[in-house]
């Protein structure tokens, strides 16, 4: 009888013929993309649920976050600029049949930032900055109506459930913790810069558009500010695919379009501002 010999283990058993790493590297991947899939799912889910929301208690959440800076103390002049927007974001409100429970409320900041915003419970910021680039009120209302339309559509509200369920997620994910949702809640619950989507964004315009044609029978005047805007930027934009806003010059486009297409030569004129909205800085004068 022949002495037992123990077999000889084949090179590379147990073995995988790719390096460990790169094996963890392929899982974690594959986790992180799982991850990432769940998270934004989630967002869009809570973003549908939150346009049930009744808009009293949108009004309601608006009301019991600290926001100071909507609370700023005001001049004589400034008290009249404010009551000008809100009389012209009545109008243009008006003219966009917005459903009875929906009030609008506009309010009015000296900063010279240029811009306009939607924030949560339908109200709306217009900066002096803003104020000073356009040369007529169709020009403001333009942005004015297009800020009332995302507060129609429930955007900001839409953003905001969005951005929280993303950062519920991240907090859970690396237990940071509730103070972190507090934070985000006191500084950011109520200023949706809260980024719309270019689809919303191209509805809003949609929208603005119809309520100038409503309010003074044309859009002439729409583009004004885009165009500043695009006369101004120094930066390229990003790639449609990466920009939350329209691309300017097709946004542009579109507006100049919708105004050659409802053109009325006798009605044409563009309405100008009243003097007293105009900044000392300005004069009344477009800035450089």
């Amino acid at each position: 009888m022949s002495a037992y010999e123990n077999p000889q283990i084949p090179e590379g058993i147990n073995v995988s013929p790719t390096h460990p790493l790169k094996d963890f590297a392929l899982l974690l991947g594959g986790v992180s993309a799982l991850i990432v899939v769940a998270v934004l799912a989630l967002s869009f889910a809570a973003g549908y649920l939150v346009r049930f929301v009744p808009f009293e208690q949108e009004r309601a959440l608006a009301s019991s976050i600290d926001a100071d800076w909507l609370k700023q103390s005001h001049s004589a002049d400034d008290k009249r600029r404010e009551q000008y927007l809100q009389a012209l974001g009545r109008q243009l409100a008006a003219a966009m049949d917005l459903p009875a429970e929906m009030q609008i409320t506009v309010h009015y900041s000296s900063d010279d930032t240029v811009n306009a915003m939607a924030t949560l419970g339908g109200n709306i910021v217009v900066f002096q900055g803003l104020i000073d680039t356009v040369d007529s009120e169709n020009a403001l209302a333009m942005v004015l109506a297009h800020e009332i339309a995302h507060v129609r559509h429930r955007h900001p509200i839409v953003a905001m459930g969005r951005g929280f369920t993303v950062m519920l997620a991240l907090s859970a994910l690396s237990g940071v913790g509730d103070g972190m949702i507090q934070q985000w809640v006191g500084s950011m619950g109520m200023l949706p810069m809260l980024a719309f989507s270019r689809e919303q964004e191209e509805a809003a315009d949609a929208d603005a558009l119809q309520a100038l044609l409503r309010v003074y029978g044309h859009a002439g005047g729409a583009a004004t500010f885009f165009e500043h805007v695009a006369e101004q930027s120094a930066l390229p934009e990003p790639p449609a695919l990466l920009n939350t806003h329209p691309d300017t010059d097709a946004r542009i486009a579109r507006i100049r379009d919708f105004e050659q297409a409802h053109i009325r030569p006798d009605e044409l004129a563009l309405k100008p501002l009243p003097d007293f909205v105009k900044s000392d800085k300005t004069d009344g004068t477009d800035p450089d």
